[in-house]
């Protein structure tokens, strides 16, 4: 990837990151609410919506930029030659692209993503209280928890959405004849994350019990098969897509802005 390319994709994804975690927060506080162990009016109901949001407004540039630079410049390198440079291997592309994007991501998201779910279900405490309680009873390795379950939930996320949103793109760009405007590239992103939320969501619910589990504890390990079966043993498939219409209103909505503010910005400065 050129340097231009590369610029416009740090700059464009980290925007997109911003725009979607600070305007969209409230969703998201309440989808861990719902999806948390003591339930959703004991870990703070509707106060204190925007508990955490420092957390997130801190790595929600770093994460998105690491994100599309990781996601752009693996598609560019497998496009340029050798098997998976045929069209018809574009969906492999994506999803190998955008498989490595979350796992490089997700090294900045997961800390942020710990801290955040802490404060959204202790609205009583401050993100540096939180912080600071965190590091003391675990070291960074307790920024680190659930950093398993988040990988195993992003690259399934991503294998359904950008493959889906890049197919959606090349459809509607064929049928209208020339490349689509950013608003079109958004609804295809909205749609994309929809179907993607709604098919990972017990995933989430997993990553969300480990972050929020007390160290030590059978949750806090990180087993994910163990985690579900028993949110599914306690609260059955119910439990298991707890917080799937908050997640999914965040996560469409959220497409919308992500990716149509990454093709805008992008396009802006290529």
């Amino acid at each position: 990837m050129e340097k231009q390319g590369f610029v416009a994709s740090l700059v464009a994804g980290g925007c997109a990151g911003m725009c979607v975690d600070l305007t969209l927060f409230p969703l998201d506080t309440i989808k861990t609410r719902l999806q948390s162990q003591q339930g959703f009016y004991k870990a703070g109901g509707f106060r204190g919506i925007y508990a955490g949001v420092p957390s997130a407004a801190v790595g929600s540039f770093p994460n998105a930029a690491a994100f599309f630079v990781t996601y752009e410049g693996t598609k560019s390198l497998l496009s340029a030659g050798g098997a998976l440079a045929a069209p018809h291997m574009a969906p492999v592309t994506h999803m190998l692209a955008a498989s490595l994007g979350e796992v490089v991501a997700c090294l900045i998201r997961v800390p942020t993503e710990v801290i955040k779910q802490r404060a959204q279900a202790s609205p009583s405490s401050t993100t540096h209280h939180i912080l600071l309680a965190t590091l003391r009873a675990e070291g960074v390795r307790g920024l680190y928890r659930g950093f398993g379950s988040t990988v195993l939930r992003e690259i399934p996320f991503s294998l359904v959405q950008f493959p889906l949103w890049e197919y959606l793109k090349t459809l509607w760009s064929r049928r209208q004849g020339h490349t689509l405007y950013p608003w079109q590239a958004a609804v295809c992103g909205a749609f994309a994350g929809a179907i993607a939320a709604f098919v990972t969501t017990p995933l989430d619910v997993a990553k969300t019990r480990i972050m929020l589990a007390k160290a030590g504890s059978t949750t806090a390990r990180g087993n994910i098969p163990t985690v579900l079966y028993d949110v599914w043993k306690s609260r059955g498939l119910t439990g298991l897509f707890a917080g799937t219409i908050p997640r999914m209103a965040f996560i469409s909505v959220g497409g919308f802005i992500f990716l149509g503010a990454y093709e805008k910005v992008r396009c802006t400065l290529l």
